[in-house]
């Protein structure tokens, strides 16, 4: 285990013939923290550190890349390019989950089982930012968070809106929104990769049961965002009281708090 996970426990998590490691740390309900490409990066764990350290227990899933490891350029590319030609994940396809999700599915099934609560929570991030959607449909996850949802990718203005689920499932969605359940998304601005026609269909399709973040990162916006910014909760993170990453953090894990049930 990289010394970057020192802190975290691993044990193998098996369901739908796959067995994959997980990384845990803390108590109480459970969050899934699903990572971006290209895999359990520092930031990613050091976001996992939050959720633990307000009450929470931060379960990560491997999924691709080599867990521990910085990012980087060459490191992303490479981390994705093996992930499309994965037959778990569903990259371009509109209207489809993939098979992870059914993996995730009985993960938050057996984590909320072990760690009890009202349910789990959980997030995504970039290619997984839209799985906690998906996850809503056949596990009890009652705080699911989209960060910079990316996947189908947005390739023309079809993919650009879709949510990476078929209409089945978001019939169930719907409804267990209507039951009182609740979405958060976050995006900047400018993040083609997270287009801002996906945010207006959660909004028609979920109205006031989706919360959605968007940070300006405008050029010339007052907050220094790059125009390149895109991942909210680690990478272009700027972790200091009064700007808007940090305040997108906290009401990220203020949420997490409150649909768990967990003290502030």
């Amino acid at each position: 285990m990289s010394d970057t996970l020192a802190d975290f426990t691993r044990e193998p998590f098996t369901a739908d013939g796959k067995t994959k490691d997980i990384y845990r740390l803390g108590s109480g309900p459970a969050v899934i923290v699903m990572s971006e490409i290209p895999g359990i990066t520092p930031k990613v764990a050091g976001f996992a550190r939050k959720v633990a350290e307000r009450g929470c227990t931060a379960v990560m899933p491997h999924l691709f890349g080599q867990p521990g490891r910085d990012m980087s350029a060459g490191y992303a590319i490479g981390s994705l390019a093996r992930v499309c030609i994965s037959s778990e994940f569903t990259k371009l396809a509109t209207k489809q989950s993939g098979k992870i999700t059914t993996w995730l599915q009985a993960l938050a099934r057996a984590e909320h089982e072990r760690c009890g609560g009202p349910g789990v929570g959980a997030v995504g991030m970039c290619f997984t930012g839209g799985f906690a959607l998906g996850m809503m449909v056949d596990a009890p996850v009652v705080a699911p968070v989209l960060s910079q949802p990316s996947v189908p990718f947005p390739l023309g203005a079809r993919r650009k809106s879709d949510l990476g689920i078929s209409d089945a499932e978001l019939a169930t969605v719907k409804q267990k929104v209507a039951d009182g359940g609740c979405v958060l998304g976050l995006r900047f601005t400018g993040d083609p990769m997270a287009p801002g026609d996906r945010f207006a269909t959660l909004r028609r399709e979920l109205g006031d049961g989706f919360i959605g973040v968007e940070l300006d990162s405008a050029p010339g916006n007052p907050y220094g965002h790059p125009k390149a910014a895109h991942s909210v909760l680690t990478e272009h993170l700027r972790d200091q009281p009064g700007t808007p990453t940090r305040a997108a953090l906290d009401q990220v894990l203020d949420f997490f708090c409150d649909r768990l049930g967990v003290a502030a």
